[in-house]
């Protein structure tokens, strides 16, 4: 059993959401880059990077909404399994920020 302040857990959600909200503002960003390469080259790699980049997406939409129902359901905070859930989804929320950073920084 995880034995974490409940304080402690809001701040972990409050953080893993905003998260999440950055990696979908990187990712739109990276779906309008992709765009606009698309239109100019007609690659089948840069439909490729849409398709890769719309799965992320929608991943870290579905991830975000998650959390905040956790948040306002108080279920992450209340039960092992929920403290168990939100600490993955955070974990996996930075990572994606590190990688998507990165490919960010590389692709504009």
């Amino acid at each position: 059993m995880i034995l974490i302040q409940p304080g402690l857990l809001n701040v972990i959600q409050y953080v893993a959401i905003g998260v999440g909200i950055i990696n979908i503002s990187l990712l739109l960003g990276l779906l309008y880059i992709y765009w606009n390469s698309y239109h100019k080259l007609k690659s089948e790699f840069t439909i490729g990077l849409l398709y890769f980049t719309l799965v992320l997406l929608a991943q870290n939409i579905l991830a975000t909404v998650i959390l905040v129902l956790l948040l306002l359901s108080g279920a992450g905070t209340h039960n092992p399994e929920g403290i168990e859930h939100l600490l993955e989804l955070s974990a996996i929320n930075l990572f994606q920020l590190v990688a998507l950073s990165i490919l960010f920084k590389i692709t504009w």
